[in-house]
C-alpha cells in the first residue's frame, strides 16, 4: 500500500516540477525581450536625436505668432548638410557670437536632472535649449539684403517680399525697425524673427562683429512641425510663394 502511494505520487511530483520551470523560464524570457526592446528603442530614439530629428522648445517670443513662448518643435537636422536651406526656412543654430546673454546655471534636484537627462540623450528633452536661438532665413549666400523701400517692405536682390508670417506693433507698417543694406557672404545667411519689433536678430546685431551673419555651419537643422501642445499641432512653413520671384532670379 506504501509502495503504490510512492509510485502513485512521484510522477505527478515531477510533471508539477516541470510545469513549474516551465513557468519561471516564460517569465525570464519575457523580461529577457522587455529589456532587448527597451534598449533597442533607446538606441534608437538616440540615432534618430542625433543624425535625423531632434525636439526644442521656444523660450522667447521672437517668432510670434508663428511659434508661442514654450511650443515643443521638432527640428530636421539633415538641413543643411544634406538638404539646402531656402528662403523663408526657420532654422536653429547656436549663438553666432554674443547673442545670446550668459545664462546662470541653478542647481536642480538630482532626480529631475537624471529624469531630464534620459529624455535628452532620446531627443524628448532638450535642456539646452536656451542655448539656441530659431530665426526665419530672409537672405542666402550673395544675397542682398535691404530695408526697407517706400512701403516699408523688406527687399531682396531687389524683389520687394509680402511677409504674411511678420508681427508688427500697431499702426506700424515697416517691415523691421532696423535700416540695412548688406549683401551676405558665401558662408552665410541673414536671419530675422516674424516678432519683428521684438526679436534681437540679423538686423539688431549688424554692428556686432559678427556683421549680424549667421554662419551656416552654426544652423543645427530645419525647424519643421509645432509637436506640442497638441491644439497647435501645424506643419511650419517657409512660405514660398513670398520669395518666388527672389528664387526665380537666382536661378
Amino acid at each position: 500500500m506504501t509502495n503504490e502511494t510512492v509510485e502513485n505520487t512521484l510522477p505527478g511530483s515531477r510533471g508539477g516540477t516541470r510545469h513549474a520551470a516551465k513557468k519561471t523560464g516564460g517569465w525570464k524570457l519575457f523580461l529577457r525581450d522587455l529589456v532587448i526592446i527597451f534598449v533597442a528603442a533607446i538606441l534608437i530614439s538616440f540615432v534618430i536625436k542625433t543624425y535625423l530629428v531632434r525636439s526644442f522648445y521656444i523660450p522667447s517670443s521672437s517668432m510670434e505668432n508663428t511659434l508661442q513662448i514654450d511650443d515643443r518643435i521638432l527640428v530636421n537636422q539633415l538641413e543643411p548638410d544634406l538638404f539646402a536651406i531656402e528662403h523663408g526656412d526657420v532654422v536653429v543654430f547656436t549663438d553666432p557670437g554674443g547673442w545670446l546673454p550668459a545664462i546662470s546655471t541653478e542647481p536642480q534636484n538630482w532626480f529631475v536632472g537624471a529624469v531630464d537627462g534620459v529624455l535628452a540623450f532620446v531627443g524628448l528633452s532638450a535642456p539646452d535649449s536656451s542655448n539656441h536661438l530659431i530665426k526665419r532665413v530672409i537672405g542666402l549666400p550673395g544675397d542682398t539684403v535691404e530695408c526697407c523701400n517706400e512701403f516699408g517692405q523688406i527687399v531682396v536682390n531687389g524683389i520687394p517680399l509680402e511677409e504674411p508670417y511678420i508681427k508688427l506693433p500697431d499702426a506700424v507698417t515697416k517691415a523691421t525697425q532696423e535700416d540695412f543694406s548688406v549683401t551676405v557672404p558665401d558662408d552665410s545667411i541673414w536671419v530675422m524673427g516674424d516678432n519683428r519689433y521684438n526679436s534681437a536678430d540679423s538686423a539688431f546685431h549688424k554692428d556686432d562683429p559678427t556683421g549680424g551673419f549667421v554662419k551656416i555651419d552654426s544652423v543645427v537643422g530645419r525647424a519643421m512641425l509645432i509637436s506640442w501642445p497638441t491644439e497647435r499641432w501645424s506643419v511650419l512653413d517657409n512660405y514660398s510663394t513670398t520669395f518666388q520671384r527672389v528664387t526665380q532670379n537666382a536661378e
